[in-house]
């Protein structure tokens, strides 16, 4: 687990105060550093343990964040099948988390010279090698790669597609173990049901994926707190995926197999349970009993039975083709390398309303402030356990603890037998202000960050 430290700087009217008082110190026994703040230098100054990979100050372009925090990762994720590497964004509301993930590019918003943020970057980076991998296999039969994007946005408790209008989805753990985040349920007219996945969509240039980026954040769900007036009152997950025709339409098989299964393993279970049914009464103290000299209609019963195993049958192919194209295109014998992922939680603004009551008098917190706050921090503090467990080994990790961290699962890759540890990286961003009036939250975001660079 890298974590890092990016100061943003004073602006507007901070600017004319001197703002707080921070340095870095370097360990003399290894490459992580230590953070020191103070208030005035009448305070006490705080100081962290050695538990940062690095720290980033207030002319830092994003650029450069994006060279230290990012890109050694993204040549794995291109020639590892599976590779996975996730990077998060923490930080009190108005520290820059936003800025350092997305950046500012709208036109709708003030330009400014820090360049695009980690994501774009990544995006722009993993085109450029997969159109070498294209164009130096043009030749050949293997489908190009792309890349898909996945947006959505996690409210309360609930998550919503932002690639399609901000659809609500529900956070479901299936039988296998594994947490998926699916859309609303529809039934067809041959009475299949089909489980809209969450929207993946397969861009082929980064502009297209630029353009369907900004679209699907501009969906995203922002608010007027106490501390900020703009503030991102979500957690933004983006996710990057590396994939070719051949995986997409496995997937899609899969859903389509998946569907066809519902009604013929309804008609099985009715039909079992009318049998049942026949075959007992119950007595006059409401017991039930079997019915004397009642047969079940065995035929009726193989007949149904035989009828759902074949459908079954169906979607365990239709599993094996996806599992085939993970090991087809897995980078081996020149072959391209599709799976790997990597993605983006810019993480909602966490607010210290209490220890910042001197502060912000006369900034009373709403009822509904207030309960989106505990709910913000309390996915906070569980993906705090949860990486803490994960990044030292822990036989167990909480995922369940809250929606944000079982839909983040997947990630860390514990229930994919597709992905090994050792194929999966995190890294954490943590944004601060060097503003006196946010010290409090500021020193804050910085002991949650050092608790998260000491889990090694």
């Amino acid at each position: 687990m890298d974590v890092f430290v990016r100061w943003r700087p004073l602006v507007g009217a901070e600017s004319s105060g001197d703002g707080v008082g921070h340095e870095t110190v370097a360990s003399p026994l290894s490459t992580l550093d230590a953070v020191t703040v103070q208030r005035t230098h009448l305070d006490k100054p705080w100081k962290s343990t050695f538990a940062f990979s690095g720290v980033l100050f207030g002319a830092t372009s994003n650029a450069s964040a994006y060279s230290a925090i990012v890109q050694p990762a993204v040549p794995h994720a291109v020639v590892t099948a599976g590779a996975r590497a996730s990077f998060f964004a923490y930080g009190h509301s108005g520290s820059g988390k936003t800025h350092t993930v997305i950046g500012y590019e709208d036109d709708d918003q003030e330009q400014d010279d820090s360049g695009p943020g980690l994501c774009l970057t990544a995006a722009e980076q993993l085109f450029h090698n997969i159109d070498a991998i294209n164009n130096a296999r043009g030749g050949m039969e293997e489908p190009p790669l792309a890349v898909a994007l996945s947006v959505f946005e996690l409210r309360h408790k609930d998550a919503f597609d932002l690639l399609n209008d901000g659809t609500q989805c529900h956070i479901r753990e299936g039988p296998d173990g594994r947490v998926h985040v699916r859309g609303a349920t529809e039934t067809l007219p041959d009475g299949r049901v089909r489980v809209q996945p969450l929207s993946r969509l397969a861009c082929s240039t980064v502009d297209d994926l630029r353009a369907a980026l900004r679209q699907a954040l501009s969906r995203r769900a922002v608010g007027t707190s106490s501390v900020h007036d703009q503030s991102s009152r979500t957690h933004a997950v983006i996710e990057l995926e590396v994939v070719n025709a051949a995986l997409t339409s496995a997937r899609a098989a899969l859903i389509d197999r998946q569907s066809e299964l519902v009604p013929v393993g309804k008609r099985a279970a009715d039909v079992t349970i009318a049998e049942q049914a026949r075959g007992v009464f119950k007595d006059e103290d409401g017991v039930y009993q079997p019915v004397p000299g009642y047969v079940a209609d065995q035929a009726l019963l193989d007949a149904v039975g035989a009828e759902k195993a074949a459908f079954e049958a169906r979607v365990a192919a239709a599993e094996a083709a996806v599992d085939e194209a993970y090991a087809r295109y897995d980078g081996g014998d020149g072959r391209p390398c599709v799976g790997g992922k990597m993605v983006f939680v810019d993480l909602a603004g966490a607010e210290y309303q209490q220890e910042n009551k001197r502060i912000l008098a006369g900034l009373a917190q709403t009822p509904a402030e207030r309960r989106e706050a505990r709910q913000i921090n309390t996915d906070l503090l569980a993906l705090k356990e949860v990486m803490r467990a994960w990044a030292t080994r822990q036989p167990y990790v909480p995922y369940r603890s809250s929606p944000l961290t079982m839909v983040l699962r997947e990630a860390f890759a514990d229930d994919d037998v597709r992905v090994r540890r050792r194929e999966c990286s995190a890294s954490m961003v943590v944004t601060v202000s060097p503003a006196e009036e946010q010290y409090l939250a500021t020193l804050n975001s910085l002991k949650y960050g050092s608790l998260m660079g000491t889990a090694k």
